[in-house]
């Protein structure tokens, strides 16, 4: 993918596909290294899964033999001399799901991809899907951007999410948080 922000953007599919009513989206700079964190409270994932996830001929998808988001992802975090890790834990009776992937970066090196427009993310995701939660957190050494979909509910009380007047208004806070930021 082209830029990060589309990777995001499909690992927080994934979780909303596997029934998250919560997905945190973390981006924490210091230096060089980007560490992008996306962590839900979906079903989880089998220990055969999650051994297959970064194969690209492994997809839980009818629609298609490849399944190429992770791998991908695998593939750009490497190639700047970063990791991927994933950890889960199926649902069971007793105990929520949960997965969390971790992907580190070196931004300086060459083959770095850059971040892209996250806040086009984060809009995306709240409009498709406005009955589950979002939590977004982005750090850059003393500068930070968030946004809480939980907080947001409180304060709107029975006015959906997805309403073109509480989107713009997503858009045009962050943006403006974004202003204090240092790129």
């Amino acid at each position: 993918m082209k830029e990060l922000s589309l990777n995001i953007l499909d690992i927080a599919e994934n979780s909303v596909k596997a029934g998250a009513s919560l997905t945190e989206i973390i981006l924490n700079e210091e230096s060089d290294t980007l560490t992008m964190t996306v962590r839900d409270n979906g079903s989880g994932m089998s220990e055969e899964t999650l051994r297959s996830v970064t194969d690209p001929f492994y997809t839980t998808r009818t629609t298609r033999k490849v399944g190429l988001g992770i791998p991908l992802l695998k593939l750009a975090c490497e190639q700047t001399g970063g990791t991927l890790t994933i950890t889960s834990r199926l649902m069971t009776a007793s105990l929520p799901g949960e997965t969390t992937v971790t992907a580190i970066f070196n931004t300086a090196h060459i083959d770095a991809t850059p971040l892209g427009d996250v806040i086009s993310t984060v809009v995306t995701l709240i409009q498709g899907h406005p009955n589950r939660d979002f939590y977004f957190l982005h750090k850059k050494g003393s500068h930070t951007v968030e946004l809480d979909t939980r907080a947001l509910r409180e304060v709107l009380e029975d006015v959906p999410l997805s309403t073109p007047d509480v989107l713009v208004w997503v858009r045009e806070n962050l943006e403006e948080q974004y202003k204090e930021f240092i790129i």
